[in-house]
């Protein structure tokens, strides 16, 4: 135990340098405001291009994180939420298997590990920023020059440094929910609404078309005289997004939004006071987000690292194995074409590679499953934990013993956990497969993520009604 604490001890002399808000209450109007306020400085940022840079023409080897990281390329959000969402993770796997000890009842405890989190993500960004530039991601350093290298580094730390702060500020009660879900919501939002209202022209070899489908749509049907082909174009036309992705959009947002009704609510009530009784829900998407975040980040490090090795060394037996990757005529990003990392992204036809599709339904079903279950248990939402929150919260379950509360909530936890993990990979195959606007990935984050948003603003709203209800 002792050991645990000497680890996070060494964050202690940072604590004074690192951006800290203070922990605050706000009357919800406030919290609102803020949490829009937020919003608006990450679009912004999301738009803002990097100064100095030589060139963002090159293949993007991040193509495939894009989503889910918030980012976008050649822009001061190049590295997005990765600094804090990588942090975090790696924080929260030392603290769940007791490598870091941490007692969540001690006030200084819950500081240093905050500050030790906060301290990995800034260190993150440095290493990411050098990399990038490095990397001749910008263009070569002897064409950016020293001082171009230096701003751009200096660009894209600052911005993790606004990202870093921006989370704090809605996670110590200043806005609503967690800016690393705030984030990938919002931006594959962004991306959807992109997509489908987009007026920039691409001229497809059958003329100049209009890259958003909504406009792509009458820019089709006033241009052509045969409309039956002008309609089939809007709907199925090739590599632009038509309207049969932003069909299946709304149709997997509805099926999320149902699935998310899925509960089992269990009674409790006050060993204490007499006639205090409440409930304990245990939704089917138990672990939320979760899992597909953690999934979606094993396979976009694992095809960003296939990419990177194949890139310098494609003769190799080992790297052929881990990914085999061409670049494509259309986007002109580099997209696998065979070994691992080909079998465990989407496929772009069912019908073309069967194997492929039934290894990669596969493999989404057991992983998050897995990462699910596992999440369960590292997190502090396992029946154990569970049953030791709601026993010093002195509550129990009517007509069971105080010793049985814990296999009472096993009897639902790892199965909502299991199965709901199961459900989220199915939801994203079949976002994947029917082709929906973002990927399935993308999509899943933000409904999943918007509908916690719509629970947290009904439950304060309902709280501060009498006072500040809009």
């Amino acid at each position: 135990m002792a050991g645990g604490f000497k680890v996070l001890h060494l964050v202690r002399p940072f604590l004074s340098i690192l951006p800290e808000v203070e922990s605050g209450r706000v009357p919800f109007r406030e919290k609102v405001i803020c949490t829009v306020i937020s919003i608006f400085i990450l679009l912004i940022c999301s738009r803002l291009p990097l100064y100095g840079i030589h060139s963002t023409t090159d293949t993007d080897p991040f193509y495939w994180m894009r989503i889910i990281l918030a980012s976008n390329r050649g822009t001061v959000m190049e590295l997005g939420i990765t600094p804090i969402m990588t942090a975090g993770l790696v924080m929260q796997l030392l603290v769940g298997s007791k490598i870091i000890v941490v007692d969540n009842n001690v006030k200084e405890d819950r500081a240093l590990l905050n500050g030790a989190q906060k301290l990995l993500g800034i260190l993150i960004a440095i290493g990411m920023a050098v990399a990038y530039v490095l990397s001749g991601m910008y263009g070569s350093v002897s064409q950016l020059g020293a001082a171009n290298a230096i701003l751009i580094i200096i660009q894209l730390f600052f911005a993790s440094i606004i990202v870093i702060c921006l989370d704090d500020l809605l996670q110590k009660g200043y806005g609503i929910g967690s800016g690393i879900s705030l984030f990938i919501a919002i931006n594959t939002c962004e991306n959807i609404v992109w997509k489908a209202f987009s007026p920039m022209t691409i001229n497809t070899g059958r003329g100049t078309e209009f890259e958003g489908a909504f406009i792509a749509l009458f820019h089709l049907l006033i241009t052509r005289t045969d409309k039956v082909r002008a309609l089939q174009g809007a709907f199925f036309r090739q590599n632009l997004p038509n309207l049969t992705n932003l069909l299946a959009t709304v149709l997997l947002f509805l099926v999320v939004i149902y699935f998310q009704g899925f509960r089992v609510v269990l009674p409790v009530r006050s060993k204490n006071t007499r006639g205090q009784q409440g409930s304990y829900a245990i939704k089917l998407f138990y672990t939320s987000n979760m899992p597909i975040i953690l999934q979606s980040a094993l396979v976009s490090n694992m095809s960003f690292i296939s990419q990177l090795l194949y890139r310098w060394y494609g003769g190799n037996f080992l790297v052929n194995l881990l990914g085999t990757w061409k670049e494509s005529e259309y986007s002109g990003q580099y997209v696998p074409v065979g070994g691992i990392a080909y079998y465990i992204t989407a496929p772009s036809s069912v019908a073309a590679d069967p194997f492929h599709a039934l290894f990669y339904i596969a493999f989404m079903l057991f992983s998050c499953a897995l990462f699910s279950k596992t999440w369960v248990d590292v997190s502090g939402s396992s029946a154990r934990d569970v049953a030791k929150q709601l026993k010093e919260q002195q509550m129990v379950m009517p007509g069971h013993r105080e010793s049985d509360l814990q296999k009472q909530l096993n009897r639902y936890i790892p199965t909502a956990a299991g199965f709901g993990g199961l459900c989220i990979g199915a939801l994203t195959v079949l976002a994947d497969i029917l082709g929906a606007t973002g990927s399935g990935t993308g999509i899943l984050l933000a409904v999943t993520t918007i509908y916690q948003y719509f629970e947290t603003i009904e439950k304060e709203r309902a709280a501060e009604l009498g006072f500040f209800g809009l």
